[in-house]
């Protein structure tokens, strides 16, 4: 491992990080959403089914998918990082929050709705804090 990698790495694990937590505010913000159409959630493994199967929580999935993309690569030891991976990273963060790009409205749309939660602006500031101190 390279010091270059080893950088990379420990401010894209650091991201990872944030992406979760703000993933995990994002997650509670639809649970309340959820509870407050249709009563409490039932235990862990009835939200677990919800967010996989209901559609009131589709618009999560990007996130999830953008995060396990990054845990993939940040758990491929073999492999050093590099610059590209640090573009790639902001690329799709970028598309993800890109009004112009259609693909992840709906994850605009929930968003939006959950822009006005303490937890999530946090979590979002925190996440952005960190990728803007990621140089590429």
């Amino acid at each position: 491992m390279t010091s270059s990698d080893a950088a990379i790495r420990t401010k894209l694990d650091s991201l990872a990080q944030a992406l979760r937590h703000y993933h995990s505010a994002l997650l509670d913000f639809a649970k309340g959403e959820y509870e407050f159409l249709h009563g409490p959630i039932d235990g862990p493994y009835k939200l677990y089914s919800l967010v996989v199967n209901d559609p009131a929580f589709q618009w999560l999935r990007p996130v999830s998918g953008l995060m396990a993309t990054l845990d993939e690569v940040l758990d491929a030891k073999d492999r050093p990082l590099t610059e590209q991976n640090v573009t790639d990273v902001k690329f799709a963060l970028g598309l993800l929050f890109s009004d112009t790009d259609t693909n992840f409205a709906d994850f605009r749309r929930g968003r939006a709705r959950a822009k006005d939660d303490a937890k999530v602006r946090e979590t979002e500031a925190r996440w952005r804090e960190i990728l803007n101190s990621v140089e590429a």
